[in-house]
């Protein structure tokens, strides 16, 4: 493996940083987009119970917002109840908006990688053939080591970009993909909330 990195030369370490951090950007991101964690399928429920036994206080909301991104979205709407629908679902919006720049943390930087890493791939590829057509020029076409050397510089670099790319690009699909199912869920519980605190019609906020 060492001589194949060494054999693709100097742009190999782009690459291969790349790799690295595409890694551990995906693990990361597999960890914190857990829906379950983000979601949590029984916390309106839990919220309702505190609204109806009278249970609800200031405690219970700094709990609330600890507790998940979904309980800091509720949170946010719940300590503005009281002063009408429209300032309930403003408070709502700005907590949201904060949780999905969370969500959305790194993605820039793995779609950039996915763009990336090609690139550097094709460098690689140019600069490989810009030595094999120098030596031609230097010495002709006798010299067959040399030649491949350029060659496989080429074409190690042109590959290695495309293994880091392709899964990366996947990768960020995936999880923008995640996301947009997340943040759904995130408006349906919402919504739920706020019709059953200040909506006209009763709300069932257990068939989540």
């Amino acid at each position: 493996m060492f001589e194949l990195v060494k054999a693709g030369g100097w742009l190999m370490l782009p690459i291969i940083i790349c790799s690295i951090a595409a890694a551990a950007i995906c693990i990361e991101r597999y960890i914190a987009l857990n829906p379950a964690k983000i979601a949590p399928p029984n916390l309106l429920a839990q919220v309702w119970g505190w609204i109806k036994n009278n249970q609800l206080d200031a405690s219970k909301i700094r709990e609330l917002k600890t507790t998940s991104p979904l309980g800091r979205i509720l949170a946010a709407g719940l300590s503005n109840s009281r002063h009408g629908r429209e300032v309930m679902k403003e408070s709502i919006q700005e907590a949201a908006s904060h949780v999905v720049h969370e969500l959305e943390r790194y993605l820039n930087t793995l779609g950039t990688i996915a763009a990336v890493s090609p690139l550097l791939g094709l460098l690689g590829t140019v600069i490989g053939m810009i030595k094999v057509f120098t030596e031609i020029m230097l010495q002709g076409t006798g010299n067959a080591a040399v030649l491949a050397g350029g060659i496989s510089e080429a074409l190690i670099t042109t590959a290695a970009g495309l293994s880091v790319a392709i899964p990366a690009l996947i990768m960020h699909r995936f999880y923008s993909r995640r996301i947009d199912s997340v943040i759904v869920t995130l408006e349906q519980e919402t919504i739920k909330l706020v019709d059953a605190l200040h909506g006209d019609r009763q709300v069932d906020v257990k068939d989540n």
